[in-house]
């Protein structure tokens, strides 16, 4: 499932919405709009960069300024820069916004989640009092801190999986009926507007007793974006691969990975094996990119002018079969592609199903430099040897 992200203060002022707690503050875009906002506010205020990724703190995406001229010096020195964090590639992520914030004095740091668990077929909300923290490096060093309840898609978010989460949470008397008001609004969040990660990290507990999202994270199925016109307005471009980008509108799945083998392939279950099989044989996919099943010539050529667009990658793997998309099809759209293109790395070939002879005699007959090979184990053993001979 694709998920598509907004920033933090996006989310926030849709859980607002839903009744959930958050700081003031205000977006900038320049250091002088930052200025005046803080002035605003009074006091200490954060200055965080606006980026689709995590770590943002460590990363030095975070300041804290007490006056004007603070606030405008951490402002410039974010506004313009990427951000390079362990959840980003090493080109890291432009800053093009930042979130003026009001600094809350904390007394706890909680988590807060809601996710669909794919063994239970059910939403999942996930608590824990180790706030601020990575929720994967809690699960694998300390899994007893985390708290989970499932809740039924008929009877909804029940009050006592609410209290049960808050008393796990240690909370109690108004701070517990506080917790269980807001967690009934972010399962809202997440089932209203389809989300498939809804993520408050942390969630403090203020020094005056408050509970507050102090940050925000909510991403959306791809797949239900039709529905919600108004979540489709806030995608930032800015945040995404551009290949990613192009894919989407040549209506193909592509996600970028690190290998050095590109791969396309019709149907997400062939386009796992594939990648599978390039892994067995020595080497790391560069992508995952399914073209599906019933694709045209043209989303193929498409597909293809993407694949070979990423300079990472030193061979490309097509394994197609042919069923919805016959093979002459696909022979086709390579073709086409290889015309539009110049195509500087070496490309293995293996189709099967509708139409194979047809597709092959095209390929053949084009002239162009195309390794056929009609064994997958040998296909990818084949990529692999290419492109780590081109490394």
């Amino acid at each position: 499932m694709n998920r598509m992200k907004i920033h933090e203060y996006q989310a926030k002022a849709i859980m607002a919405e839903s009744g959930i707690p958050v700081p003031k503050g205000e977006v900038a875009e320049t250091p002088e709009q930052a200025r005046e906002i803080a002035a605003r506010l009074g006091g200490m205020v954060a200055v965080k960069a606006q980026v689709h990724a995590g770590g943002r703190g460590k990363a030095g995406g975070i300041k804290l300024a007490s006056s004007p001229q603070e606030v405008v010096k951490a402002a410039a020195e974010l506004l313009g820069k990427r951000l390079v964090t362990h959840q980003t590639s090493p080109e890291g992520l432009p800053i093009t916004r930042v979130l003026i914030e009001e600094v809350v004095p904390v007394y706890r740091e909680l988590y807060l989640s809601l996710l669909t668990d794919p063994g239970a077929r059910m939403p999942m909300m996930m608590a824990s009092g180790a706030g601020g923290m990575d929720i994967e490096e809690v699960a694998a060093k300390t899994p007893e801190k985390i708290l989970k309840v499932h809740i039924d898609l008929v009877a909804g978010f029940r009050p006592y999986q609410a209290r049960n989460l808050a008393y796990g949470l240690k909370l109690e008397g108004e701070q517990a009926k506080a917790a269980g008001s807001l967690m009934a609004g972010l399962y809202r969040v997440f089932q209203s507007k389809d989300c498939s990660l809804a993520e408050i990290n942390p969630l403090v507990v203020a020094q005056d007793g408050r509970l507050l999202a102090l940050d925000a994270k909510l991403n959306f199925d791809d797949n239900a974006l039709f529905r919600h016109a108004d979540i489709t307005a806030l995608r930032d471009l800015s945040q995404e691969d551009p290949l990613e980008v192009a894919a989407s509108k040549g209506r193909c799945t592509y996600i970028k990975l690190n290998g050095t083998v590109g791969c396309m392939v019709n149907g997400a279950g062939l386009a796992m094996a594939t990648m599978d099989m390039i892994q067995q044989m020595g080497a790391q996919p560069a992508n995952f990119l399914d073209v599906g099943g019933g694709a045209s010539a043209d989303q193929v050529s498409n597909a293809f002018r993407i694949l070979v667009s990423d300079p990472k990658v030193k061979a490309v793997l097509i394994n197609l079969f042919g069923g919805i998309l016959r093979c002459d099809i696909a022979a086709t759209g390579l073709i086409d592609a290889y015309k539009q293109v110049k195509v500087k790395v070496p490309v293995v070939v293996r189709m099967r199903g509708t139409n194979l002879q047809e597709g092959l005699r095209l390929l053949s007959e084009s002239g162009l430099d195309i390794i056929m090979v009609q064994d997958l184990r040998q296909a990818a053993l084949r990529a692999v040897a290419a492109a780590k001979a081109a490394a």
